[in-house]
């Protein structure tokens, strides 16, 4: 087994795309004869959160790095104002990085990594050392991505392409627990385009077509995008997306085998304002992939996936009733993934554990279904002169997770079953001059099951956070210092509580079930900075800071353990089959389960800070993380899903009044205690964009511009994990040019 390489499949993936890209089509050419008389018409009534940025203190040009209002707010914060671990990631920031995959979208940002193995389209993130299995919420549009396909790589992984997302929103820490159960690690919200995003305000219609080219693979992209404004309070856009790149080289030069993908994703969403203060926005988002994994330089399998999610987000607030700005969030999310061998693969039967023949053409099917509900409101009001945001509500997320194919195929490491997790929570929001508290309280509950097994659990989690802005003297009015003490609670998975069967490929050994798991529970305390202030060294210019120190203990840790038999007592927790001992030599006398450790302790500081000005701006971010496991003997061991600790300087100059932005970043990387391929290295890159007309607008990046050869510290898979050949790494990219062209238009 070993870490997995994955190759592209060559063919392009058309599949349900031609309805997409007639619709985007149509509404393109359409548009300049179709209701010509609105193209003055404004550009429709306001969303509840346009209100709330506008209340704020407008921040200087440029300075949006911690100035936007975080879409996941519940109180309609900025991420400078927000009491805990949050960053933003605004459409100027994500141009800028030119992302091709998921994972680059988040550079720099602190205590955030991304793990792709090869996969480069699928990631799972990774936040202050804590990912897969629902520890980090992955959220699109308000639809939960819970997809899970559990191999020796990326367990928890999503598809979205970056082309789609207008802004990003990272809270750290289990303060995010309003945000759905299980985020011991935190949340990651994208929020897709909108119409009124992409259309002017006097425009009516409007549409753009791109084109980017890599060197590294040879990749191209091409995205178009169409968006139409019925009236001022309807709207609906339409984005379609391909890329089809080959093997990228490392820095080393070699080529890495797998990596090379096509990928067909699409969008389409409408904003409706039934009334002044109401907005409803129905949106689907689509992606078609395929590739090859390939063993030995050889592709064994043939892979197929088509992802769907289906979002209803309402929303009505009204500045004459305080007590209402209620949110209704509903999705749906359907991924299909179907496997097939393309040569025939000696694997063992994972009832028997006797070696079996997997012939050429042999199927594995998953199927994640994950249906949410999100509802929550905020009523403002004030009592004895303190200001009150209370926030209340619930939420239900359902997955339904079927897979099956042939005995000893790779559907195996998944079982079927059903989980439902849900909570109810209460938070109030104080305010009085110099201090802010925050007090929540949330219940968690969850159930899964499957033919043989079913298991329930609930808890209370607590949060409260004090804030003080001590002072009011100029320069130092802007420091406010907070601290944080929050529980989460992670129910657990379907493969960690129901997996059982032999091991089917390399060696064969039990896999165990564990009905018994006990539910994780992270325990954070934090304590942080936040500063800003305005017109510093010249009229307009800003500086922004957060920096934070936090400590997490989550009790009751689970990961998968491996552990010796007993030859002489059958009956123990690891039984041999002694049957197999001699007469298979493919069986091993070891068990693989996943269980409690009595805790998985995390720490680091984070720090990230922009300083903005007209000429330019300039950034600096890091993040330190370290980790352990300690089992309920007290017996100290390695968390292996601990990143590398980064900092990343950036500098960005802009000329031409505006119109030309060029800069670069540096991020040095530092190696993870125990890891055992992955090396500190330094990335260099370089950027410029230069909007050439009004309707034209060119863009160029230079990533790893040292060719530096380089392994992500996640994907590494050590030796010791079972049925890993070797410790195996796929090397990241080397030096990597893009360019790209976007036309717009619109009348």
């Amino acid at each position: 087994m070993g870490l997995m390489i994955w190759e592209r499949r060559g063919q392009p993936m058309v599949s349900g795309a031609a309805a997409l890209l007639a619709s985007v089509a149509a509404i393109a050419l359409s548009a300049p004869s179709a209701h010509a008389q609105q193209a003055t018409q404004p550009a429709g009534q306001q969303t509840d959160q346009s209100k709330k940025a506008d209340e704020k203190k407008a921040a200087p040009a440029g300075a949006t790095l911690l100035d936007k209002i975080l879409v996941i707010s519940r109180t309609g914060e900025t991420a400078i104002e927000s009491l805990a671990s949050a960053s933003h990631l605004d459409k100027e920031q994500l141009d800028r990085r030119m992302a091709t995959t998921p994972n680059e979208m988040l550079f720099g940002v602190p205590g955030v990594a991304a793990q792709a193995d090869a996969r480069r389209v699928s990631t799972s993130i990774n936040i202050r050392g804590l990912q897969d299995f629902g520890r980090v919420a992955v959220i699109v549009d308000g639809a939960r991505q819970d997809f899970q396909r559990s191999d020796h790589g990326t367990q928890s992984t999503f598809y979205i392409d970056p082309e789609l997302i207008k802004s990003v929103d990272v809270i750290r820490g289990p303060v995010a627990n309003t945000y759905g159960s299980g985020a011991i690690g935190g949340v990651v919200f994208f929020d897709i385009k909108d119409a009124a995003d992409f259309l002017k305000p006097e425009e009516t219609w409007g549409a753009s077509v791109t084109g980017r080219y890599e060197s590294n693979g040879k990749g191209w992209t091409t995205s178009a995008t169409g968006a139409y404004r019925v009236n001022e309070n309807w709207d609906v856009l339409g984005n379609i997306v391909y890329r089809n790149y080959d093997d990228y080289k490392d820095g080393g030069g070699n080529t890495v085998k797998g990596t090379g993908f096509d990928v067909l994703s699409g969008m389409l969403k409408t904003s409706i304002r039934p009334t002044e203060n109401s907005e409803l926005k129905l949106g689907w988002v689509g992606s078609s992939d395929g590739w090859n994994e390939i063993t030995g330089g050889i592709p064994v399998n043939d892979v197929d996936l088509k992802s769907n999610t289906f979002t209803a987000r309402y929303n009505i607030t009204d500045e004459d009733k305080s007590w209402l700005d209620l949110h209704i969030n509903t999705s749906y999310n359907k991924t299909n993934l179907d496997l097939t061998t393309l040569v025939p693969q000696s694997r063992f039967n994972p009832s028997t554990g006797l070696p079996v023949i997997l012939p050429a053409g042999s199927q594995s099917t998953f199927y994640v279904g994950t249906t949410s509900i999100d509802i929550w409101n905020t009523s403002r009001f004030e009592t004895a002169g303190i200001a009150h945001e209370l926030t209340y509500g619930g939420d239900w997320v359902g997955d339904d997770v079927k897979t099956g194919g042939a005995a000893g195929g790779d559907s195996f490491y998944t079982p079927s079953g059903k989980r439902n997790v849900s909570g109810a929570y209460v938070q109030d929001k104080l305010s009085w001059e110099w201090l802010e508290v925050i007090a929540g309280l949330r219940y968690d509950n969850y159930s899964l099951k499957d033919s043989n097994h079913e298991t329930s659990g609930d808890r209370l989690s607590p949060r409260i956070t004090v804030g003080v802005t001590p002072f009011e003297s100029a320069g130092l009015d802007g420091l406010q210092f907070y601290g944080t003490y929050a529980e989460g609670y992670r129910s657990p998975s379907l493969t960690e509580t129901l997996i059982s069967g032999r091991h089917p490929a390399g060696v064969t050994f039990p896999f165990l079930p564990n009905p018994n798991l006990k539910p994780e529970t992270g325990k954070t305390v934090e304590a942080g900075i936040n500063y800003k202030q305005n017109d510093i060294f010249e009229a307009g210019d800003a500086l922004r800071i957060k920096a934070a120190y936090f400590n997490n203990d989550v009790d009751d840790y689970i990961q998968g353990v491996s552990f010796p038999a007993s030859f002489t007592n059958p009956a123990s927790a690891c039984p041999v089959d002694f049957s197999q001992l001699g007469s298979n030599p493919g069986y091993i006398p070891i068990c693989f389960q996943y269980q409690n450790f009595a805790k998985a302790k995390i720490n680091g500081i984070e720090i990230e800070s922009v300083y903005d000005a007209g000429w330019g701006y300039a950034g600096l971010s890091a993040s330190i993380t370290n980790g352990h496991t300690m089992s309920y003997a007290g017996v100290r061991g390695e968390l292996l899903t601990i990143p590398s600790s980064q900092v990343t300087a950036q500098l960005g100059l802009r000329f031409l009044e505006d119109k030309l932005t060029v800069g670069g970043e540096v991020q040095y990387n530092g190696k993870p205690k125990g890891n055992p391929i992955a090396d500190d290295y330094t990335l260099v890159n370089a950027f410029a964009s230069y909007q050439a007309t009004d309707n034209l607008k060119i863009d160029f990046r230079a990533d790893n511009l040292f060719d530096v050869k380089y392994a992500n510290a996640l994907n590494v898979v050590p030796a010791t994990t079972p049925g890993a050949q070797s410790t195996f790494a796929a090397y990241e990219p080397g030096i990597t040019l893009k360019l790209a062209a976007t036309m717009r238009f619109g009348g």
